[in-house]
């Protein structure tokens, strides 16, 4: 067995927000380890710039454009998929989005842009992908979370709600689904170097900050993603599911920055 738990031949896997970032690593690692990738993104042309890249370097992958906000079109997005290929295996959502602003100072649209995105999106997501897999008996659904589902900052109120819903969704999910032989679980970074972060990477101060406070003393490489991702989807996590996987540097272990006299 050894690596061979890792490998994804003959799976069918679905990355949702592949055009650039978490999303795009994902889908490039999943194809490397063997799987046929359809990368879907609001951005389709992005989303076919990774495809073709993917096909390119000897993978298998095909574009499709999604907004995961209509629950319509994540319906008949999965379907088409099950019957143009007969099955899927594993379904990966990343999208997200988030509006920093102090909860007194939130308007509804605001609220409303989040929420529907970030949770709402995902939820959608997850019943069509739910459906589908109980249906075959099996897959694996990875929805991506936050460390702001157990930790917080000023500004990100809402943002770290949905954030934590999305791992009260997963938890229930694979209660309810896993009799049928499907697994769900949550990824859940730290920051991570991607397009979205470039506000917080152009102000050296924030920046640095955040590098910080991760154990590690950096933030985390979008590709830093695959691996965890990868795990979950395999056979190597069978028997994994309900989880959340903090993939965060250590953000979420230490609770300070003071070192104490003496250990140095």
């Amino acid at each position: 067995m050894g690596t061979d738990l890792f490998r994804l031949d003959h799976k069918i896997a679905i990355v949702i927000g592949a055009a650039s970032g978490i999303g795009e690593a994902v889908a490039r690692g999943l194809a490397g380890a063997g799987a046929h990738v359809a990368c879907l993104d609001l951005n389709v042309a992005a989303a076919e710039r990774v495809a073709d890249a993917i096909c390119a370097s000897g993978g298998r992958a095909e574009a499709a454009t999604l907004d995961i906000r209509l629950s319509r079109d994540v319906d008949a997005a999965v379907d088409q998929f099950v019957e143009r290929h007969g099955h899927i295996d594993a379904v990966v959502c990343t999208p997200s989005i988030n509006v920093r602003k102090p909860l007194l100072k939130y308007a509804d649209e605001e609220f409303d842009r989040v929420v529907a995105l970030n949770l709402k999106g995902s939820f959608n997501v997850l019943r069509a992908a739910g459906r589908v897999m109980t249906r075959q008996g099996s897959g694996s659904i990875i929805v991506y979370s936050s460390i702001r589902s157990v930790v917080i900052e000023p500004g990100q109120g809402i943002y770290a709600a949905t954030k934590a819903g999305i791992v009260q969704m997963v938890r229930a999910a694979a209660a309810e689904l896993g009799p049928a032989g499907v697994r769900v679980n949550a990824v859940a970074p730290g920051v991570v170097e991607t397009p979205l972060t470039e506000p917080i990477k152009a102000n050296r101060d924030w920046y640095d900050a955040y590098a910080r406070k991760s154990v590690l003393g950096r933030w985390a490489r979008a590709d830093e993603m695959v691996g965890p991702t990868l795990f979950l989807a395999s056979d190597a996590a069978s028997y994994v599911t309900g989880t959340v996987l903090f993939v965060d540097g250590g953000w979420t272990a230490a609770d300070g920055r003071f070192q104490p006299p003496g250990m140095g």
